[in-house]
């Protein structure tokens, strides 16, 4: 298919990240496919996730194409891009569209991306992950690529303004080895090794990250097991479910 505006969008991403001085620390980048279908799941802790994920596959010089909800697809300035850049809308209250079209591009040699979280942890820690990412691999043939994104929620995330001040904000990369997926093997499980080799990487970002709290109020983006005031898992459920 042609890509009239995803390496254009690309380029000003990493334009807007210069003039940001954002430090990318970004590794693991070996471990995505050169070729073929792939399902990339990612941990989601802010707005811009799925630019952060999808330069985890640049360096093998492909593009991911992200399942997103579909009131990304209806705004008047996000929706054309979204589109011309052959993501894929999800209607959380029909999703077999969407699954059947993530399949086929799957089949087709294309890498998805899905964050199995399907929103925003208001807590930074791992929320259930359901198991359509693991569905979609199994039926494809392709493999899962775990990658977890730690310091994006400091730029923009869920009850928080937007911060794009020349912060010199660190944002950490890790991309895991793939895990096959296959046909045979129960969905359910294989859902759960997915969310802990996710898990782990995540940890992994975590020890790697270059800074801690700036001030006291500064404690907003680390988890309360960090020693964070981010809402415990308990609480963020909570909040999701007042705002539902």
């Amino acid at each position: 298919m042609a890509e009239l505006v995803y390496p254009p969008v690309i380029g000003a991403a990493h334009m807007l990240f210069r003039a940001l001085d954002l430090r990318l620390d970004l590794k693991g980048t070996e471990h995505v496919p050169r070729s073929g279908g792939a399902v990339l799941v990612s941990n989601h802790i802010g707005y811009l996730d799925f630019v952060f994920a999808g330069l985890a596959a640049r360096p093998a010089k492909r593009l991911v194409r992200f399942m997103a909800k579909k009131s990304v697809f209806d705004h008047k300035v996000s929706g054309p891009l979204m589109r011309a850049m052959h993501h894929i809308p999800v209607d959380r209250a029909e999703g077999g569209d969407a699954y059947k079209h993530a399949l086929r591009a799957l089949r087709g040699g294309e890498i998805i991306g899905v964050f199995p979280e399907a929103t925003i942890s208001r807590s930074f820690t791992l929320k259930s992950f359901k198991s359509g990412a693991v569905r979609l691999a199994q039926e494809a043939g392709v493999p899962l690529l775990p990658v977890a994104l730690w310091g994006t929620q400091r730029l923009w995330t869920k009850g928080r303004p937007r911060n794009f001040s020349r912060d010199h904000v660190p944002v950490t990369i890790r991309v895991g080895e793939p895990v096959k997926a296959p046909a045979e093997e129960y969905a359910a499980a294989l859902t759960r090794k997915l969310r802990e080799r996710v898990q782990e990487l995540l940890e992994t970002a975590q020890r790697a990250y270059p800074e801690g709290p700036r001030s006291e109020s500064d404690r907003w983006w680390l988890p309360a097991h960090l020693g964070g005031t981010a809402p415990t898992p308990e609480e963020a459920a909570t909040m999701d479910r007042e705002g539902r």
